[in-house]
């Protein structure tokens, strides 16, 4: 019997992730894509993806709206806006289709409503898809527990020029992870540096950097700084097609849940 193949619907499909999505989903030979969302009244509306990102005609064309009501995907990958990705999450949640996010940025109220619609639909949330970052993670929280009492901790992220948000959400994700095991308050016990002179460093925070220059794809270091030694845990991202293929296994994982709110934690921790 021939395994099932999972189709895919794109949302952002121009976008940075969106194109390396929609390359990596026509490369996995269990996947397909059947529908390529863009913004409304994008001027490449009714154009073949895979002509307007270098891949040739692959049969699927560039949309502004899901198509939901005709079940032509089974599962959607969000890398888009906090606006639109509850927009999008709402029509699976009508449709009882599971979906991916990749999105970052969302304020508390938007966290709860994402909440309360995994009580019917699969949800996978993540900042980062890239199987090497979510070991930094463990990795992290290890070294935390051991030297978080007795370490000045940093988190230091590098992305390119056109990324707006600052710090990533990966840096802030890490930094979630740290005040968790610290019992911290993550908006209190963080510190942001800025031009000027500048007091003794307190203790209890954590140093947040960010450079944004070029073309960088993706590099977090996490430092744990005492007058002794100092540990480095770094994860340097090369391509974006780490990202994407994340987000695809973990779709292929996700399909396969009926509800639910999970993260990469959830999807390693069953499949290695």
């Amino acid at each position: 019997m021939n395994k099932k193949i999972t189709r895919i619907a794109i949302t952002g499909a121009l976008g940075r992730m969106g194109k390396m999505l929609v390359k990596e989903i026509h490369k996995n030979k269990n996947t397909c894509l059947t529908t390529a969302i863009v913004k409304k009244n994008h001027p490449l509306i009714n154009h073949d993806i895979g002509q307007e990102i270098g891949i040739g005609n692959i049969g699927v064309l560039i949309k502004d709206e899901l198509d939901i009501k005709n079940n032509n995907f089974d599962i959607l990958i969000d890398f888009t806006s906090p606006k639109a990705t509850l927009q999008y999450l709402k029509y699976c949640h009508n449709f009882q289709k599971n979906i991916i996010i990749g999105t970052t940025g969302f304020s508390k109220e938007e966290i709860k409503i994402i909440n309360s619609y995994s009580k019917n639909i699969a949800i996978l949330i993540a900042s980062n898809f890239s199987i090497g970052i979510n070991l930094l993670y463990e990795l992290v929280e290890q070294t935390t527990r051991i030297l978080g009492d007795n370490s000045d901790i940093d988190i230091l992220e590098f992305h390119h020029r056109n990324k707006i948000d600052i710090p990533s959400g990966t840096a802030i994700t890490i930094g979630e992870s740290i005040s968790k095991i610290m019992q911290w308050d993550l908006n209190k016990n963080s510190l942001y540096y800025k031009k000027g002179l500048t007091k003794i460093r307190e203790c209890k925070k954590i140093g947040f950097s960010s450079i944004r220059s070029g073309n960088i794809v993706g590099k977090h270091s996490v430092l744990f700084t005492n007058s002794e030694e100092e540990i480095n845990i770094t994860h340097t991202a090369f391509d974006r097609r780490s990202f994407a293929k994340g987000a695809i296994q973990s779709a292929l994982w996700v399909c396969l849940k009926n509800k639910g709110l999970f993260n990469m934690k959830d999807f390693l921790k069953n499949i290695y």
